[in-house]
């Protein structure tokens, strides 16, 4: 919505609170609510709230408060260390929980969904409640100060709250920057299904350069192949996301998603764009990658290299702490500016650990793109994607996307903490669209390098031919 017509709606237009959803009034084929149970997130990473840690009380003394509510589902996923199965593509359950200053918290779920395994997990220190109590417990807040986020809180939690008397403070929810920042566990099980992940992307690349061309290969059946390829691996609970499958020019649509009635062919003298992942029990990923079928043209390979210049820009940048988002999104943009052309979306979206496949608050986007809440400094730890692109309507699109890691970086001599990014994702870059001669030395060193360690990280998960098909794809140009 414009900003202009956004303004005079707001003065036009009065929001009035209803008792019922009025979507339940007429979603008559509405499915039947999800009764799986909770898991406990393995050894991926202690649970911040309940009797192993002091972790609700620094959550809530954090906001100066008496107490602090919980609604966004991924941040419960991760305060309480479980994992749901009520949303699709995302790991998580429908929930709301209270953290306390006294070290405890409440927790308001189905009880089906919780089993012995869970209340174990969770501790003395966490009350459990059905979650249609949510609301009556927000009464019990008289005279006390409690936190609320109100991006991620809907305006009924402040209602409840105003009515009971409490003091109600807005602030960001406190799960949100130590979820972003990633602890060791989880960067290790990150990097786990990248490769495992990477393995099954080659073997689809390779399947797809062998089979695209006959004109047999459409949209929805190369999809349904890659999920095949991902399924093989025990570790994969589900997709990220419905996986972008877009040929020729349905890949010029940034978010398409192919239907029955939008499925193209896979045609020579076109380009594939993939955009896909997996939610493994260790990891979440996502990466893009863009196939030519049949001989590419000279424009494809100009633009495709553009792309490839930005991504590898940002790939190796380094950058001091305190170094926003937006300060690096021209880092990709430059190649496509010095030819007069752009692309419509940010570069990169916070990622994270068997979780959301998008997650805040970092990023990679221009200023005026950039979602509520501000442009989060970069800290060690975080997971975002490298993904500029570029696409010509009604032809074709490219984007080249990987998943990056923030990590520190020291220089003898430095003046200031500096940090940089370390690439978790692991596939073949598509050779046959590069322009060799557009490539700097220092960008083919790292494209060079890259698969080499393509080849180094993965190629032990691939047999035969496959395997060799991996090493010719990543040879040195």
């Amino acid at each position: 919505m414009g900003e202009a017509r956004g303004e005079a709606l707001a003065g036009r237009t009065k929001l009035v609170a209803v008792e019922q959803n009025p979507i339940d009034k007429v979603w008559r084929d509405r499915p039947e609510a999800s009764k799986a149970r909770l898991v406990v997130h393995g050894p991926i990473c202690r649970p911040l709230i309940g009797r192993q840690t002091p972790g609700s009380r620094r959550l809530a003394e954090k906001q100066a408060a008496d107490a602090a509510v919980l609604s966004a589902l991924d941040s419960i996923a991760w305060a309480f260390n479980v994992r749901g199965q009520d949303v699709a593509r995302t790991p998580v359950a429908l929930a709301f929980a209270l953290v306390h200053a006294d070290g405890t918290a409440d927790l308001f779920v189905e009880p089906e969904k919780v089993d012995a395994e869970v209340r174990q997990h969770l501790g003395n220190g966490v009350r459990l409640h059905d979650r249609s109590q949510f609301e009556a417990a927000l009464g019990e807040f008289s005279g006390k100060t409690v936190a609320v986020d109100p991006e991620r809180a809907v305006a009924a939690i402040f209602e409840a709250l105003e009515r009971a008397g409490a003091k109600v403070i807005a602030v960001r929810d406190p799960t949100i920057l130590p979820k972003a920042c990633k602890n060791p566990q989880e960067i290790a099980g990150q990097r786990a299904a990248q490769e495992r992940d990477g393995a099954a992307i080659a073997r689809f690349l390779r399947w797809v350069e062998a089979e695209a061309p006959s004109g047999q290969v459409d949209e929805l059946s190369a999809s349904e192949r890659l999920h095949d390829l991902r399924a093989e691996a025990p570790e994969l609970r589900d997709l990220s996301f419905d996986t972008i499958s877009g040929a020729g020019p349905n890949g010029a649509i940034v978010h398409y998603r192919s239907s029955e009635k939008t499925n193209r062919k896979l045609e020579p003298g076109t380009l594939y764009l993939v955009d896909s992942g997996g939610q493994y029990v260790d990891g979440t990923t996502d990466i893009t990658r863009t196939v030519p079928i049949g001989e590419p043209t000279d424009e494809m390979r100009d633009r495709f290299t553009r792309v490839l210049k930005g991504h590898i820009a940002v790939a190796t940048a380094m950058f001091p702490k305190g170094t926003r988002g937006s300060q690096l999104d021209s880092f990709a943009r430059r190649p496509l500016w010095e030819a007069g052309l752009d692309y419509a979306h940010g570069t990169g979206h916070g990622v994270g650990s068997f979780l959301s496949v998008h997650e805040g608050p970092q990023r990679i986007s221009p200023v005026g793109s950039v979602q509520p809440g501000g442009d989060e400094p970069l800290r060690a730890g975080m997971i975002l994607s490298n993904e500029p692109g570029y696409y010509k309507t009604g032809e074709y699109g490219i984007r080249i996307e990987n998943l990056v890691l923030v990590v520190e970086r020291e220089i003898e001599g430095a003046e200031k903490e500096l940090l940089e990014f370390e690439t978790l994702t692991f596939a073949p870059i598509e050779r046959r669209l590069v322009v060799r001669e557009m490539l700097s030395d220092a960008e083919l060193e790292w494209l060079n390098g890259y698969h080499s360690q393509v080849v180094a990280k993965i190629g032990a998960r691939l047999e035969g031919e496959e395997k060799v098909w991996l090493e010719r794809a990543c040879a040195p140009l």
